[in-house]
């Protein structure tokens, strides 16, 4: 087996919602490098279709189709759905990439900020995911599964609320119910797995990360001291989608610099000096 074999997805169609910036932007161009036919959809159509330009222009084997599509609503998925199934009879992966945020102070944090946030990241994923069943089953092979990657978040994983309180609440259910289709559609030939990033440059974190000085400053805060690249992405993507990824189903790639295992300080090092 070939370095080239493990990672090659040549023949593969793949959708990730949320495609046209940050994290799904980052997937979607090593999947496309590795030679799939990657769809990438999101609520603005026309940043879709011109990220999909600027990627057909790399000299890479595989292709990037854009357009529009929204997970915030059943009708919005249903939408997604039938646009899916109209450009591809096939598909073999999905990444589950497309979410929003809301930030407020405890005590200013509105109740309309749970229902959006959950709606896009938690349940939009779900029926997403739930609506594309047959054709991943479909594709789906003993040796060769498909696969459903699940964006989550460190947020999810600690206790970090940082004024994102539906949001991080959103990342936990994500990588819980990533674990709970892990389980269950094994026996289907699909696994499902998610990633837990921590500070990545992107629309949502431009706010922190617009420029270097600004990246520089959240990446000390990081244990491996610098904010998450392109490469961390594709990494990941290539692993899980590729071959050798085919046996791991359930698992939360912790891609967040060591934020993860972070914990309080010693609490015997201030008697020990």
């Amino acid at each position: 087996m070939t370095p080239e074999n493990l990672f090659s997805l040549h023949g593969k169609t793949a959708l990730i919602t949320g495609g046209a910036t940050g994290i799904g932007r980052m997937a979607a161009e090593a999947l496309m490098r590795a030679g799939a036919r990657v769809l990438i959809a999101s609520r603005k159509g026309d940043a879709c279709e011109a990220v999909a330009a600027e990627l057909n222009a790399i000299d890479a084997p595989g292709t990037v189709i854009g357009f529009g599509g929204d997970v915030g609503s059943e009708a919005g998925v249903d939408a997604l759905v039938s646009e899916v199934k109209n450009r591809s009879e096939t598909l073999d992966i999905l990444m589950n990439n497309a979410g929003i945020t809301w930030g407020a102070p405890m005590g200013q944090f509105p109740f309309a900020a749970w229902e959006k946030v959950m709606n896009v990241n938690v349940a939009g994923l779900f029926h997403l995911t739930q609506k594309l069943l047959p054709m991943l089953v479909a594709s789906g092979t003993i040796d060769d599964p498909s696969r459903v990657i699940n964006v989550g978040s460190v947020m999810g994983e600690r206790e970090m609320g940082d004024g994102a309180y539906s949001y991080a609440a959103s990342k936990a259910a994500v990588i819980h119910l990533s674990k709970i289709l892990g389980k269950e559609l094994a026996g289907h030939a699909v696994t499902v797995n998610a990633l837990a990033p921590g500070p990545f440059v992107s629309r949502m974190t431009a706010f922190a990360t617009h420029d270097e000085d600004m990246r520089a400053k959240v990446g000390a805060d990081v244990p491996l001291r610098r904010v998450g690249r392109d490469e961390d992405i594709a990494g990941c993507m290539l692993f899980l989608c590729g071959r050798g990824g085919g046996y791991v189903t359930g698992a939360v790639i912790p891609v967040s610099g060591g934020i993860n295992v972070m914990s309080g300080p010693n609490i015997f090092e201030q008697a020990m000096h």
